[in-house]
């Protein structure tokens, strides 16, 4: 099993469908699990998907539209509820703590969750996670609203045959360093994911976009709602795929569909995005993340 993928919650957007739940993706990331906005229903949906409270690392809420947000709840009281231990990170727009505040405790329980609050303002944030950056940058949608961009640092690949060569073995390996470490590995770029939801088109979503894994992204919209897509805030296939052109993305997801699509009109999506290999998201699929990248690629 990867230890880097995908788990899609739900993939709607205003209103869930009989075939879409309100959103929902958990990042499983090594040992660590982001959830992005638990839409309504999300906490039935992990149990669909076999995944728990445990699992749960960090709550990343682009913004307080309900179909973003309504899951918190349920997340919150399942976290206490199962005596998760370790502490749980919730990211979300500071103009929306009244928000938070509400959804955090929207009925009685016995809070025993220990959450670390860390709300973005601004032109963003960029938080340290294990392993890991998580960057939040401003979108442009009706209400303020951020997209996520997860990072890993960049790191060396080791060359056996150059360490055989050397004799170099063990403990030692870990000791290397200037040019006998250059040497005897090669660089191994860090694997990057993005997570883009209700925005217009702006130099942030290219900027969350740029050179990533994997690209989650919404696409509410056919070309025939182009307008009231950008009346309303939001993408369209089209757009989505324009990103993930032109920011060299390997792996597009793409999720958010308005109710007013049936299934016979998701070939159109894959169509109008253009992007070779996209992938047009549904319930409780699990997408992994593409294998590293060489030096190079």
């Amino acid at each position: 099993m990867s230890n880097r993928e995908l788990f899609v919650l739900g993939t709607a957007s205003a209103v869930p469908t009989r075939r879409r739940n309100h959103n929902g993706y958990l990042l499983r990331w090594d040992g660590q699990g982001l959830l992005f906005d638990p839409g309504e229903g999300t906490q039935r949906q992990m149990s669909h998907a076999g995944l728990a409270a445990n699992d749960l690392h960090w709550v990343c809420v682009t913004h307080f539209h309900g179909d973003h947000c309504l899951g918190v709840p349920g997340v919150v009281q399942r976290i206490a509820r199962d005596g998760v231990a370790h502490p749980v990170n919730a990211v979300y727009p500071a103009s929306g703590a009244a928000y938070w505040e509400r959804l955090r405790h929207a009925a009685s329980f016995h809070d025993t969750a220990d959450i670390a609050e860390h709300p973005v303002q601004g032109g963003g944030a960029e938080l340290a996670g294990a392993g890991f950056t998580l960057t939040a940058l401003r979108l442009d949608h009706g209400i303020e609203a951020y997209g996520y961009r997860l990072a890993e640092p960049d790191g060396r690949t080791m060359l056996p045959e150059k360490l055989r060569e050397h004799g170099i073995r063990g403990p030692e390996i870990g000791r290397l360093s200037g040019p006998l470490l250059e040497e005897c590995s090669v660089p191994r770029p860090g694997q990057k994911m993005a997570f883009v939801m209700d925005t217009r088109l702006c130099d942030n979503v290219f900027a969350l976009a740029e050179g990533v894994d994997l690209l989650v992204i919404e696409s509410t919209f056919l070309d025939s709602e182009e307008r009231q897509a950008a009346e309303h805030g939001h993408l369209t296939a089209r757009q989505a795929g324009r990103v993930a052109r032109e920011c060299g993305v390997r792996r597009l997801v793409l999720t958010h569909f308005s109710e007013r699509y049936t299934e016979a009109d998701e070939p159109l999506f894959l169509e109008q995005a253009g992007f070779p290999g996209a992938v047009l998201a549904r319930d409780l699929d699990r997408i992994p993340l593409p294998p590293r990248r060489r030096t190079g690629d």
